[in-house]
């Protein structure tokens, strides 16, 4: 007998911010899976930081991602995939931004860096 796998859902930068921009009554939340360094040089504003190598080792979700949606968003989309992907599996609503920061950066949304200057993708 096989089993069928679910594969999350994809969305764009845009409709990532739709979906989590705290002023338009948000319906999701936006997890952030990079690393410590990557967050720090520039993050969405409104994003929570769960590095994919913290979200592996089977921590918990913090309080405000806790039964939610979640839109999972890392440097170019492909961390991401792997976050929506195990989320999924332990029985969260996730979906992953395609094209990652780069693309979020790139539609002119929102980064800042770890002193709430304006932010850089690295």
């Amino acid at each position: 007998m096989s089993r069928l796998r679910y594969s999350p859902g994809r969305i764009t930068a845009t409709e990532a911010a739709h979906r989590t921009h705290p002023a338009a009554t948000a319906t999701s939340v936006l997890l952030d899976v990079r690393e410590r360094d990557e967050w720090q040089a520039g993050h969405v504003p409104w994003a929570l930081h769960l590095p994919l190598s913290t979200l592996s080792s089977e921590i918990r979700l913090p309080p405000e991602a806790r039964d939610r949606h979640l839109v999972v968003i890392c440097r170019s989309g492909n961390r991401s995939r792997q976050a929506a992907e195990l989320l999924t599996a332990q029985g969260a609503d996730a979906v992953d931004v395609i094209g990652g920061m780069r693309d979020w950066a790139t539609a002119g949304l929102p980064v800042i860096d770890q002193h709430g200057e304006e932010g850089a993708v690295t």
